[in-house]
C-alpha cells in the first residue's frame, strides 16, 4: 500500500490544475488517469470540435462570398486536412498538460482505472498490466462524464456514433441524422451541414434548447433552418435498424403518427451520464443523486469527510470553466484557509453555433416563475452598427434587470462574439454595475459591444 498526501482521479481541467498546486504545496499527490491525460476538454471536447467548428465557418464563409462581393466558383471540403489540423491541436494541448504533470516532484502518474476498496483506499488497475494499492487522506474525484446512450430498440445493434467519436469519421457524412437538439447536437448539425451533409435533429421536446427563453430558441430555429437543417421536435425514437454500412433507419413517434427517417450515419447527442459506475462509491458512504452525480456541499465535499468531486462527475452546470472554478475553491480552501464556495456563483456559457450564444444569469421564464420584478429590454442585430456593416444581422441581445436594484440579472446575446459580448454583461452583474452606467458608459465604436448603449436605452421610456 502506497502512501499519500492527496489523490486525485481523473486529469481534467480541475484535477490537472489541482494536482500541480498541491504538488507545489509540498503534498505527496497521485493522479489516475485512465484515458486522456486533460480529460474531455482537450482531447474529445472543446479543443477538438471548436477547431472544426473554425473550418466549417470558413466553408459557409467562402460559398456565401458573394454577399460581401467576393466571387467564389467552387471550393472543396478536405476532411483529411480539418482532421489533421485537428489532431495537431489536440496533441498539442494533450502534450503540454503531460509534460506539467510528469516534470513535478510530488506527482506520481497511474494510467489506468480507479476502485475504491475502503473510503480512503483505491486499487487501481494498470493500463501496463498489474494492479497497485495506494491511500490518501484526501481524495478528488474529476473523473467527468460520457455520452448517455439512450435504451432504443436496436440501438445497440447498430453503428453510432457519440461526439467523441465522430470527429474521427473520414469522410463527410451523406446524411447525418443526430438524437439530441441540445447544444452539442445543434453545433455538430450545422458543423456539418457547413462540410456538406444533409442534417436532420430530432428532439423529444416541443423546441430545442428547452431551457433557453422561446424567443432565443425560435431565432436559433430559424437561422438553422434557413440553412437547410431539419429540425424535428416532439420526435421520440422508438426503433433504429442499421442494415448495411451507411444506412441507418430511425423510426420515431411524432404528434403527426410514426415516422421513418434513413441517413447514413447516427449521432447521439442525448445528454451526459457522470463516470461513477467504476468507482465502486458505495464501499465509501459517497453518496450519488438519482442519475449517478457524485452529491456535494458548497464546498464540494461529499457526504464522506476528505473526499471531494469537482467537474461534470457532480453534476450541475457541466462546462470546462466550471470545473475549473471547481478547483480554485478547493485549492484556496485547503492550501490558503480561504472560505470559498459555489453559493450563488456566477455562471456563464456559450453554444458556438454561429451566431454564438452566450447567456450569464437567469432568464425571463424564471424569473417570471418566481415573480421577480422585472424588466427586459432585447435589440435585434439588425438594428447593430456593427452587426449591418458586417454582414452579421442574425440574433438579438436580450436582458433582464431588477427592478429594485437596477441591476442586471440574467443575459443572452445571440450573435457575431455573442460570447464576449455576454462577458461584458457578465462582469458588470459581478461589480454591481447598474443598468444606468452601462446606458451612459462610453464603448469605442464602431464595436459591437457599442450596442449595450442602445440596448439599455429602452427602458428610458419603460
Amino acid at each position: 500500500m502506497k502512501e499519500f498526501d492527496a489523490i486525485i482521479i481523473g486529469s481534467g481541467q480541475a484535477g490537472n490544475p489541482l494536482a500541480k498546486a498541491l504538488a507545489k504545496a509540498g503534498w505527496k499527490t497521485a493522479m489516475i488517469e485512465r484515458e486522456h491525460i486533460g480529460g474531455t476538454c482537450i482531447n474529445t471536447g472543446c479543443t477538438p470540435t471548436k477547431t472544426m467548428i473554425a473550418s466549417a465557418r470558413a466553408a459557409y464563409i467562402i460559398a456565401h462570398g458573394n454577399v460581401f462581393g467576393i466571387d467564389v466558383e467552387s471550393y472543396k471540403v478536405n476532411i483529411d486536412v480539418i482532421r489533421k489540423h485537428k489532431d495537431d491541436i489536440v496533441n498539442q494541448f494533450h502534450d503540454s498538460t503531460y509534460k506539467g504533470l510528469t516534470e513535478l516532484d510530488n506527482i506520481t502518474l497511474f494510467l489506468g482505472e480507479a476502485i475504491f476498496i475502503d473510503k480512503k483506499k483505491i486499487e487501481v488497475n494498470l493500463d501496463a498490466g498489474g494492479k497497485t494499492l495506494i491511500t490518501a487522506k484526501t481524495i478528488f474525484i474529476n473523473t467527468g462524464a460520457h455520452t448517455s446512450i439512450p435504451d432504443i430498440k436496436g440501438l445497440h445493434d447498430s453503428t453510432y456514433y457519440t461526439s467523441a467519436t465522430i470527429m474521427d469519421l473520414e469522410e463527410v457524412p451523406e446524411h447525418l441524422i443526430i438524437l439530441g437538439g441540445g447544444y452539442i447536437g445543434l453545433e455538430f448539425g450545422q458543423m456539418y451541414k457547413r462540410f456538406g451533409s444533409k442534417v436532420t435533429i430530432i428532439e423529444p421536446s416541443d423546441r430545442i434548447l428547452k431551457k433557453e427563453d422561446n424567443d432565443i430558441t425560435d431565432a436559433i430555429t430559424k437561422f438553422l433552418k434557413e440553412e437547410g437543417i431539419e429540425l424535428i421536435t416532439q420526435g421520440h425514437a422508438t426503433s433504429i435498424t442499421c442494415k448495411q454500412a451507411k444506412e441507418v433507419t430511425v423510426t420515431l413517434n411524432t404528434p403527426a403518427g410514426e415516422k421513418a427517417l434513413t441517413g447514413s450515419h447516427l449521432l447521439i447527442a442525448a445528454g451526459r451520464t457522470p463516470n461513477t459506475k467504476a468507482l465502486q462509491t458505495n464501499l465509501t458512504g459517497v453518496n450519488l443523486d438519482d442519475h449517478g452525480h457524485v452529491v456535494v456541499n458548497e464546498k464540494l465535499e461529499t457526504s464522506c469527510p476528505g473526499i471531494y468531486a469537482l467537474g461534470d462527475v457532480k453534476g450541475g452546470p457541466q462546462f470546462t470553466h466550471i470545473a475549473y472554478n471547481d478547483y480554485v475553491i478547493v485549492s484556496k480552501n485547503l492550501l490558503h484557509e480561504g472560505n470559498e464556495s459555489t453559493h450563488n456563483r456566477v455562471v456563464p456559457y456559450c453554444m458556438f453555433t454561429d451566431p454564438q450564444l452566450g447567456r450569464v444569469g437567469i432568464t425571463e421564464a424564471e424569473a417570471r416563475k418566481k415573480n421577480m420584478n422585472i424588466k427586459v429590454a432585447t435589440l435585434p442585430m439588425k438594428y447593430v452598427a456593427r452587426a449591418i456593416e458586417s454582414r452579421n444581422t442574425t440574433g438579438m441581445m436580450k436582458v433582464i434587470i431588477d427592478v429594485e436594484t437596477s441591476q442586471l440579472i440574467g443575459a443572452a446575446v445571440l450573435g457575431e462574439i455573442g460570447g464576449e459580448i455576454m462577458t461584458i454583461l457578465q462582469v458588470a452583474m459581478i461589480g454591481k454595475i447598474t443598468y444606468h452606467q452601462l446606458r451612459y458608459m462610453v464603448f469605442a465604436h464602431p464595436l459591437y459591444a457599442e450596442a449595450i448603449n442602445n440596448l439599455f436605452m429602452q427602458f428610458d421610456d419603460k
